[in-house]
C-alpha cells in the first residue's frame, strides 16, 4: 500500500482511481462498509482504490481546543485502511486554507486534478468544503461537471448506525466492550514505555508505563483485561495477555492519570523506550483506594485471576 502525506506526493502519472474521504477515526464497522465498497468497485474496474483522510482532526483546526479523543492513531488508521484494500493512503494535513475552500474548488484540486477520480465514494453524512456547505447531492452535481460518479453510503453494520462519538462515550464510561463491538476490534492505546515509580515492581507484578499519543481515547479510569502488543526488534510479534491500570493510583495519593500494563507471568521484559500497545477486552473493576498495601496486593491477584479467564476465551 501506498501512503502519500499531502497532494505533492501523488506521483504525476497517476490515472483514474476510486476514491473514499473522511476522517476515518477508529476506522469502525461503519467505516469498513464505506471503504469495503470503495476496494471492491475499484477492483471490478480495474483502478486503484485511494483513501483520503486529514491531520489533525478539522474540529481541532476549525475550532481550536475542540480536539476529540481519537480512536487511532494516524499510523494505525493507515494500516487498517490497509487492510481493508486499500491500495493508497493520503493523508492531507488540514488548515485553516483548507477548510476556507469551497466545495468545487476542493473537489476539482483534489479529487479531479491530482487523484483522477472515475469514482467516488463517501459516507451519507459526508461533509465538504467551507462551512461544510457540500453534501452529497453537491458532490454527485460536480461529479457531473468533472466526470467521475459519486455514491453516499449508510455508515451501517449489522442494521445499527455505527458512530465515533458513541464509541468515544463508551470508552469515558469503561464501557470497551461495547467500544469494541462497534470498531471491530478491541480498543487500543499506544504509546512508548516510560520509567514510573516502579511501584508495581515491588508489588510483585512489574507494569509498563505507556505514555500515549496525545489526544488518545483512553477509557474510564479502572482495571481491565487485555494485551499487551509489542512489535519490535527485542519483541517481534509480541502479544501477552495482560491486567492493565488506568487512573491516578489513589492508594499511593497519585496525581497523574496513567496507564500501566502488567503482562501476566511475565517479570523479564525489559521495555523501557519500546513503541507499544494496549488492547482492551474488558472491564474489572473501578479505580479504588486501599487502607494497606496487603489489601492492594490481594486485590491484585484477583485482578489478574480475572484478566487470565477473560484473555483465554
Amino acid at each position: 500500500m501506498r501512503r502519500w502525506y499531502g497532494l505533492d506526493e501523488v506521483p504525476q502519472d497517476w490515472g483514474r482511481s476510486v476514491v473514499t474521504i473522511g476522517v476515518f477515526d477508529g476506522v469502525h464497522r461503519g467505516h469498513q462498509t464505506v471503504v469495503g465498497r470503495a476496494a471492491r468497485l475499484a477492483a471490478d474496474l480495474g483502478l486503484p482504490s485511494v483513501v483520503i483522510t486529514f491531520d489533525p482532526h478539522p474540529d481541532e483546526v476549525v475550532r481550536p481546543g475542540s480536539h476529540p479523543p481519537l480512536l487511532a492513531s494516524g499510523a494505525r488508521r493507515a494500516a487498517l485502511l490497509g487492510e481493508l484494500g486499500a491500495d493508497a493512503v493520503m493523508v492531507i494535513p488540514f488548515t485553516l486554507e483548507l477548510s476556507r475552500m469551497g466545495p468545487d474548488e476542493f473537489v476539482q484540486s483534489v479529487l479531479v486534478d491530482r487523484l483522477h477520480a472515475a469514482h467516488v465514494i463517501v459516507g451519507e453524512d459526508f461533509r465538504f468544503g467551507h462551512r461544510a456547505k457540500g453534501d452529497v447531492p453537491l458532490l454527485r452535481e460536480l461529479g457531473e461537471k468533472y466526470d467521475f460518479e459519486a455514491e453516499g453510503v449508510p455508515l451501517l453494520a449489522d442494521g445499527d448506525t455505527i458512530s465515533s462519538t458513541a464509541i468515544r462515550a463508551a470508552l469515558a464510561d469503561g464501557r470497551v466492550e461495547d467500544a469494541a463491538h462497534e470498531l471491530g476490534r478491541p480498543h487500543r492505546v499506544e504509546g512508548v514505555v516510560v520509567r514510573g515509580h516502579q511501584r508495581g515492581r515491588g508489588l510483585g507484578f512489574p507494569t509498563a508505563n505507556v505514555e500515549s499519543v496525545p489526544h488518545t481515547a483512553i477509557p474510564a479510569d479502572g482495571v481491565y483485561a487485555g494485551f499487551l502488543v509489542c512489535d519490535s526488534e527485542r519483541y517481534p510479534d509480541a502479544r501477552w495477555p495482560a491486567a492493565i491500570s488506568i487512573g491516578t493510583n489513589p492508594t499511593f495519593e497519585g496525581v497523574a492519570r496513567t496507564v500501566e500494563a502488567y503482562a501476566l507471568d511475565r517479570d523479564d521484559l525489559d521495555l523501557y523506550g519500546e513503541h507499544v500497545a494496549v488492547d482492551f477486552v474488558s472491564r474489572i473493576r473501578g479505580m479504588l483506594k486501599f487502607d494497606s498495601i496487603d489489601a492492594l496486593i490481594e486485590e491484585m491477584n484477583h485482578d489478574v485471576a480475572v484478566a487470565r479467564e477473560a484473555t483465554s476465551r
